[in-house]
């Protein structure tokens, strides 16, 4: 297979959530909504049961039904990677299942708890992404920090076509990306990425996470087009706005990362619910009206462009 023509994501990438109904399971039909609401937003990717989709509670049947449901909502329009990672009989497990079902490829989250040597690491990571000829991401951050030497070593996987950071050393990450260069795609994965992309782009990340897109994408897309065009009276605009004072509702309680996008979701009318999945905890009261007013603001201060109606969509 050739990995030059497959799909790797550039631009702003969606990472939809994991809706729950009442007994605690995967809500297909919310979760569907959330995904075709990130397509008819124009996020140029989607990646299904990571971090934001509660990877470390998911069951295997809510796992396959995630995946089902994104790939026949994307129709091949982006391209559609998973979650993998922790356990590595269980990440092997469901890169292959990601096969199975056609995916286009998947993000290797951090080793379960394990605080390895570069040594284990290279093992752990080479293992996965020979274990199946789909598109691999490796994910910089917590107890999987690689050096430049062993992510060289990586490199003898054409598999292996992309490094998400969520570590944010700018040391390493110019040692690598000038070292490495174009033969892998660097994606900002910086908890609330936008704070931190303008430190990130000259080095030729080309893309970046966004957990703000789910409920309100047209900031990504503006902010995104704000940084690549130069726009600073624009990017000073959102930033004092609604990027910093969302951060800082964020960094408020652990696990926010992923309740807070619920919450935004929640205010904007799509229906996810805000219950999330344990040890993560959902949104106080007092962030969450903090977080309606600082939308408020978005819409009112940034409105939507108007949509053109397509009967064919």
């Amino acid at each position: 297979m050739n990995h030059s023509s497959k799909k790797v994501p550039t631009g702003i990438l969606g990472f939809p959530v994991a809706p729950m109904d009442q007994s605690g399971k995967l809500d297909e039909k919310a979760f569907e909504q959330n995904v075709e609401f990130l397509l008819q937003e124009g996020l140029s990717a989607i990646f299904v049961a990571c971090g934001s989709g509660e990877f470390h509670a998911l069951s295997h049947q809510d796992y396959r039904l995630m995946v089902e449901t994104a790939l026949s909502a994307a129709r091949g329009r982006v391209p559609v990677y998973t979650g993998v990672g922790g356990n590595i009989t269980h990440a092997i497990e469901l890169a292959k299942l990601s096969e199975e079902l056609g995916a286009d490829g998947y993000l290797i989250l951090p080793p379960y708890l394990i605080d390895a040597e570069q040594e284990g690491l290279y093992r752990y990571l080479s293992a996965i992404i020979g274990s199946t000829e789909l598109n691999a991401i490796v994910y910089q951050r917590d107890n999987c920090i690689l050096t430049l030497s062993t992510l060289e070593r990586l490199l003898e996987h054409p598999q292996l076509v992309g490094l998400k950071d969520g570590h944010g050393n700018m040391d390493l990450n110019i040692e690598l990306t000038q070292t490495i260069g174009s033969r892998l795609a660097w994606l900002n994965g910086m908890p609330m990425a936008e704070v931190t992309m303008p430190a990130y782009v000259n080095l030729g990340f080309s893309a970046y996470s966004s957990a703000i897109s789910n409920y309100i994408p047209h900031i990504s897309r503006l902010f995104y087009n704000a940084l690549l065009n130069g726009n600073q009276p624009m990017l000073n605009d959102l930033y004092r706005h609604v990027i910093l004072p969302i951060n800082a509702i964020r960094r408020q309680r652990k696990g926010y990362a992923v309740a807070l996008i619920k919450a935004g979701m929640q205010i904007v009318g799509l229906p996810v619910g805000t219950d999330v999945r344990p040890p993560i905890i959902s949104v106080e009261e007092e962030h969450y009206r903090k977080l309606e007013e600082i939308i408020k603001v978005a819409f009112d201060r940034f409105p939507e462009p108007r949509k053109e109606v397509n009967p064919q969509a």
